[in-house]
């Protein structure tokens, strides 16, 4: 009985001896892992899709007479999305154009005016030169006895007559010319402001059209056929796809040794551990979740316990790996962040990788200039050849 016992025990001791032996090994491959390879890399799991979110509201109240899309349907930056009533626009732009063709033929008159009350200040000082020459001959006379007394008086009311309707035309010009002065019938104000008024009637008439700012996919739709809209009214949602990003929210201990620029290796559980995405490390948020919250925490309060915070970190993605495998807003991420390299800075300029775009003013139009033109031209009579020579050297406005 002992000798079996004997041996149960020494083999028993040998599988824990090995097993002792395994597990230090094991333990010294950890560490050596942990100090060479693992250190160097932050994991977390709690990351998620996220993307601009583009508004697409109606910038003039009116009557939807179309919506071309639906939700989850794809479209192009500048295709219309949806089309209001134009006609409340139509009769607008006509009634700024003809206010327009007014306004010009009003400030020709004004330039036909002053021509005119040069040639009548010119007729008064020869009817007062020549009641002043005939004063002068009555006064010579007097003494004669060649003429009478009335006579004398009713020259030098002649005089003062015809200096008073001088002065008067003079004040009339003076008014004229301060109307016009220091401008031409393309840059008279009264022009310039019905021009304004064409341009307010031709955006509105442009804006019965919503296009898509961006392209991306449809959502959140909820304009229909036949519904009055407000100015200002959200109609539906585009979210730009291709230039979707990463939030990953790090623990603080965690974000020691991170810097703007270090690459990251990342999966979706869309796609599943095949599928591998990279990207570049953004930018770190400016404050933990918690700090933008409706009702941040009271850390003053005497109940206080600390909590490990998270922090936002974005990360972009490589577009062309975003073409193959396209990701939605929301999805779940693992992110691996690479950060042997801590030379890059803690707050970024860029966090983008392209630019977002920029969109066109519907002002930019120059078949609009191009036909206010032809409306200034067709009323400005014999003045439209030095019309169209100040056109051509006033700068575009």
């Amino acid at each position: 009985m002992d000798q079996p016992t004997s041996t149960n025990n020494r083999s028993r001791n040998r599988a824990l001896l090995i097993l002792a032996v395994v597990a230090v090994i094991g333990g010294l491959v950890w560490l050596t892992h942990l100090y060479l390879v693992g250190r160097y890399y932050e994991t977390t799991d709690d990351a998620y899709i996220s993307s601009d979110l583009v508004q697409v509201t109606s910038e003039v109240p009116g009557t939807v007479l179309a919506v071309n899309v639906d939700d989850t349907q794809s479209v192009e930056r500048g295709q219309v999305l949806a089309v209001l009533d134009p006609a409340d626009a139509r009769v607008a732009i006509e009634a700024a154009d003809a206010q327009l063709a007014r306004a010009v033929r009003n400030v020709r008159e004004l330039f036909a005016q002053r021509e005119q009350l040069q040639a009548v200040i010119a007729q008064r000082v020869t009817d007062l030169k020549r009641a002043q020459d005939d004063l002068d001959r009555r006064q010579t006379l007097l003494a004669d006895g060649a003429v009478s007394g009335e006579e004398l008086s009713h020259s030098r009311d002649a005089v003062a007559v015809a200096r008073s309707g001088l002065d008067g035309a003079r004040e009339q010009l003076n008014a004229t010319e301060a109307q016009i002065q220091g401008t031409t019938i393309a840059t008279h104000p009264q022009v310039l402001d019905a021009e304004a008024a064409v341009r307010n009637a031709a955006l509105a008439l442009h804006r019965t059209q919503l296009r898509a700012p961006v392209s991306g996919v449809i959502a959140k739709r909820t304009v229909q056929v036949g519904q009055r809209v407000a100015a200002g009214s959200p109609l539906m949602a585009l979210v730009p796809l291709a230039d979707v990003w990463v939030d990953a929210n790090f623990k603080e201990a965690q974000l020691r040794s991170m810097r703007v620029g270090q690459p990251v290796t990342l999966h979706a559980d869309l796609y599943g551990s095949g599928v591998v995405f990279h990207g570049r490390l953004a930018g770190l948020s400016a404050g933990s979740g918690s700090a933008f919250a409706l009702l941040p925490a009271q850390n003053a309060s005497g109940n206080w316990i600390k909590i490990v915070q998270r922090l936002p970190v974005r990360i972009t993605l490589d577009p062309r790996e975003l073409e193959a495998h396209p990701l939605r807003v929301g999805l779940s991420m693992t992110a691996d962040v690479d950060v042997h390299d801590t030379s890059g800075p803690v707050v970024s300029n860029q966090v983008r990788n392209v630019p977002q775009p920029t969109q066109a003013s519907a002002g930019d139009d120059p078949a609009l200039q191009a036909r206010i033109d032809q409306i200034v031209m067709a009323n400005a009579g014999h003045d439209a050849r030095a019309l169209s020579i100040a056109r051509a050297a006033a700068p575009m406005r």
